[in-house]
């Protein structure tokens, strides 16, 4: 059965799964970036030429099969940026799926689509992946909640790859109660009891100068607000400086990795191919081609140093709060230059837990206008459920708005 009103969130809106078991997603339903396996189902990955140069996937990607095994049911594949090598949600080849929140804004990406189908009610939740903040991004920029796991967390067989240094498989829903259930499912060491022993931890929070320095000044009630409500589930409030070196030199470095990682995961099929592209994409991956044969050694030594001090900084028990992405989301069809700073000032305040390796939550604000705002929070190494429990709490007791 066809998605009504879907938003033009929808890849393939009438592609349905049953469940293959009863557990604890019993009742709800979720669709998945076109970029993840179901079998029988050809990913195209936001582009015409991979989908006409791959076949069928044989098995669903193992985190579908346990979100059937658990009892949800899959609604639908949704839309991605090409080759998910965007923060837009904008696709020259499929469209752009209508943030329901932002009408005229963009939604964000590279999983747009998952995070339109969450936010117009089509679905309970949906995956997407990301690298650079493809799940986070859009999340924000539609009112909704999105988690990147800590890297390695969770399963990535039967996932298109991007930058598999970065990569991760992250969800979005429109509660943090389902968003811990589906971590529950996910998360490899995911138990029910350790999530709700790891609810009743209270944190410190540690707000970076940096990257609140990166925000829209018209936003800032708003920014205040919602960090009042957060505190009120905290043992204590510290403002502290991370990026010794300056975000912009994080984001640079995250960059440089990235793309070399792209180059070694996409470049032979894009010679063999010569697939058509947008324009920013077609760039993206020029600079990528070019970056692949540099030394990387310095950002190499950068990134190391820079797990070691977040690790330091968090430790047992601290959680780093910064905005998700500057504002709100921009307008459509926004192109060069001004495309290029909405993406770098999303990537700089992204590249923070993509570096360490850390799980992000985003939480939804209220911004100007209505428009949807997104607040982030980074746990230490390996805490995903710990994370997501206590936003789970603080959500139930003080109401984040």
């Amino acid at each position: 059965m066809g998605q009504n009103n879907d938003y033009g969130a929808y890849m393939n809106p009438d592609l349905m799964i049953r469940p293959t078991s009863r557990g604890i997603l019993n009742g709800t339903t979720f669709a998945v970036k076109d970029v993840i396996a179901i079998r029988g189902h050809v990913s195209s990955a936001g582009n015409p030429a991979w989908l006409r140069s791959h076949q069928p996937a044989e098995e669903h990607a193992e985190a579908v099969r346990r979100l059937l095994a658990a009892g949800a049911e899959l609604r639908g594949v949704t839309h991605t940026d090409e080759l998910m090598y965007s923060l837009g949600g904008e696709n020259i080849h499929y469209g752009t799926p209508i943030n329901p929140r932002a009408r005229g804004r963009i939604p964000g990406g590279s999983s747009s689509g998952s995070a339109v189908a969450v936010a117009s009610n089509s679905v309970d939740f949906a995956l997407g992946t990301d690298t650079g903040g493809s799940v986070r991004v859009p999340a924000s920029y539609c009112g909704i909640y999105g988690f990147r796991p800590s890297h390695g967390a969770v399963d990535m067989r039967g996932v298109i790859p991007l930058a598999p240094r970065f990569d991760t498989i992250g969800w979005m829903a429109r509660s943090p109660e389902l968003l811990l259930r589906v971590g529950e499912v996910l998360l490899a060491s995911a138990k029910a009891a350790e999530a709700e022993d790891a609810g009743r931890s209270v944190p410190r929070l540690l707000l970076a100068k940096e990257a609140w320095a990166l925000t829209d000044p018209s936003c800032g009630d708003r920014w205040s607000e919602a960090l009042r409500s957060l505190q009120a589930g905290a043992t204590a409030t510290v403002e502290i400086g991370v990026a010794e070196e300056g975000l912009e030199a994080w984001k640079e470095a995250f960059r440089e990795l990235q793309a070399s990682q792209i180059w070694a995961a996409h470049g032979a099929w894009i010679r063999g191919e010569n697939p058509a592209f947008g324009p920013d994409i077609a760039d993206r991956f020029t600079i990528a081609e070019q970056m692949a044969g540099q030394d990387h050694s310095r950002v190499e030594v950068l990134q190391r140093s820079i797990v070691r001090r977040l690790y330091d900084l968090l430790g047992d028990d601290g959680v780093l709060v910064i905005p998700t992405v500057p504002g709100v989301a921009p307008f459509s069809g926004g192109r060069g230059e001004e495309l290029e700073r909405n993406r770098s000032g999303a990537l700089t305040l992204c590249c923070i837990a993509g570096l360490a390796g850390l799980p992000q939550v985003t939480l939804p604000v209220n911004g100007p206008e209505g428009l949807p705002l997104g607040l982030s929070v980074i746990g230490g190494p390996g805490r995903d459920l710990r994370l997501l429990a206590w936003i789970n709490h603080v959500w139930k007791t003080v109401r984040i708005s």
